[in-house]
């Protein structure tokens, strides 16, 4: 019996770059660091690649940062997707993208 997958075009699906990927992982590294996410999961798809962020391995994930080169000369190939499925930014450059992630960090407490 053959258990072995079999094997992926890579010209078929769609990943993060090392730059992609250094973007997020700055963010997430530094979302680690203030205690609001502890897991991940990366998925490379056919027609685009999600980044999923989580606050415990066994939820549904907190957000989804995607890519989808189809939309690059449209409204952007790069989100950020809350839990419930709103887009909360879509643009052109990742990092300006990610930005409201670190915004999303800052909360007004009150005495």
């Amino acid at each position: 019996m053959n258990l072995q997958s079999p094997p992926r075009n890579p010209e078929t699906q769609t990943s993060f770059d090392r730059h992609e990927l250094g973007a997020i992982l700055s963010v997430y590294g530094r979302m680690v660091a203030a205690g609001e996410w502890r897991d991940y999961a990366i998925s490379c798809l056919r027609h685009h690649a999600v980044f999923s962020v989580f606050r415990r391995t066994a939820e549904h994930p907190l957000y989804r940062i995607e890519k989808h080169p189809a939309l690059r000369n449209r409204q952007g190939m790069y989100a950020v997707i809350a839990m419930d499925g709103q887009v909360l930014k879509r643009g052109h450059d990742l990092k300006r993208v990610l930005q409201v992630l670190d915004r999303k960090r800052l909360r007004v407490i009150e005495d």
